[in-house]
């Protein structure tokens, strides 16, 4: 037998390996483990919001009778409740290891049907590493905040959307209603598909019935306050649009970092912080929007849903990063979504490759990972190195915007295919 014959039939034995079920469920349940341990024992709390903040609204909720988002504003969608009081069934000692349960729970779901989608070849499995991968970068923040919930959500209705566009739609909306950020996934799903009409009644559906049984619940504006609350931000430190403001800062240039009791968040103040904070709206509706015009002036090309989707959908979520003036860490996770729709159009429906935005991605969250929560005491002490890491990161979500906007404009120039 040659070398090379040798050499294919050991890569193969690696790729079959690689791609078994057991392997691949036994390293999703190591590194849920090994985050799980760094969420419970780091002195840096990565769970600070889930112990802190998450447990109080709850203590509030089951102890006294004060529900958020319903008896009380809340910066949150009605159903971000659920796995918060859901972590409180087995007391409030186990708080924190039921929720990194739950979290692990819904990942796996996520996980069990990005595995499905590629069988019977496998061919999801270099799509699966990658979100491992991906996890461990961004470390305990992607499995100690809400966001992991709305993210697995998403994962799950971006992969059965084209498919399924009805349980596509519901489960968008239902992510929707535990962070907004996924109302983004559904607008490009109804922009970019032909049964549009289906996912948008079901996703406006689906807000009927969350709304109706918080009004039965004893709810009424405060059902919309998430879309108020934020809206008094200031400049937080770690936004994209705060990039400049934390080096002239640094500089010593006039502008300062305090903490907002009310927000519950480090923020910016000096020359240009309250401009930036301001503009941060307007910028993010124009980006909306143009992104919108793009795939708009897509469909109208007629292009395949598998050429056109994974740009829309990652275009769309990075604008709501990188033009929000708040950038707290659990962002980057939302990327997993978008990113992982695309790795699985690409390998199983010949759409457009994913592998930069996949890598830009992982990068993203290794920055931000030593940000934070290790080192975020010395980002807030202005320290060099921390901002320089800070500046990567966001220069890497502008990166990965204009990647995903070349792929539209490159969508929308290519001439279609004769039939």
């Amino acid at each position: 037998m040659t070398d090379a014959a040798v050499g294919t039939r050991v890569r193969a034995r690696i790729a079959s390996v690689l791609t078994h079920p057991a392997v691949l469920w036994g390293a999703f349940v190591v590194v849920h483990l090994v985050l799980g341990l760094i969420c419970l024992v780091s002195p840096s709390l990565p769970m600070g919001d889930v112990t802190l903040v998450y447990a109080f609204w709850m203590h509030q909720g089951i102890d006294a009778g004060v529900w958020v988002g319903i008896d009380t504003a809340w910066v949150y969608p009605l159903l971000a409740i659920l796995p918060m009081a859901a972590s409180a069934v087995f007391g409030w000692t186990f708080y924190a290891s039921t929720w990194l349960t739950l979290a692990m729970a819904i990942d796996a779901v996520a996980f069990a049907v990005l595995l499905h989608r590629g069988r019977p070849g496998r061919a999801t499995a270099p799509a699966a590493w990658w979100w491992l991968l991906f996890l461990l970068a961004l470390g305990p923040v992607a499995l100690g905040r809400i966001d992991t919930f709305a993210t697995a959500v998403s994962i799950v209705g971006v992969l059965v959307i084209v498919a399924r566009p009805a349980l596509g739609g519901v489960l968008l909306a239902v992510a929707a209603w535990v962070k907004v950020w996924p109302a983004a996934l559904v607008a490009a799903a109804v922009l970019a598909l032909r049964s549009r009409l289906t996912v948008l009644t079901a996703a406006f559906a689906t807000s009927a019935v969350v709304l109706l049984v918080g009004l039965i619940l004893g709810g009424g504006a405060s059902l919309f306050s998430f879309v108020t609350q934020q809206s008094g931000r200031g400049l937080q430190v770690e936004s994209p649009l705060a990039t400049v403001a934390m080096w002239t800062a640094w500089a010593g240039g006039g502008t300062s970092i305090y903490y907002d009791h009310e927000i519950l968040t480090y923020q910016l103040r000096g020359p240009g912080t309250e401009l930036a904070a301001a503009l941060s709206t307007p910028l993010l509706v124009l980006a909306v929007l143009g992104v919108g015009v793009l795939g708009f002036v897509a469909v109208r090309r007629g292009r395949p849903t598998a050429e056109l989707l994974p740009a829309l959908f990652l275009a769309l979520t990075v604008a709501l990063m990188l033009f929000n003036k708040v950038g707290s860490p659990q962002f980057a996770g939302w990327l997993a979504a978008p990113i992982l729709f695309g790795l699985v159009a690409a390998r199983l429906e010949g759409g457009r490759g994913f592998r930069t935005p996949a890598v830009l991605a992982v990068l993203i969250g290794a920055f931000t990972q030593l940000v934070y929560p290790y080192l975020y005491g010395k980002l807030l002490g202005l320290d060099t190195v921390l901002l320089i890491a800070l500046s990567a990161r966001n220069v890497l979500y502008l990166v990965l915007f204009v990647w995903a906007i070349a792929a539209l404009i490159d969508t929308i120039r290519t001439e279609p295919a004769l039939s």
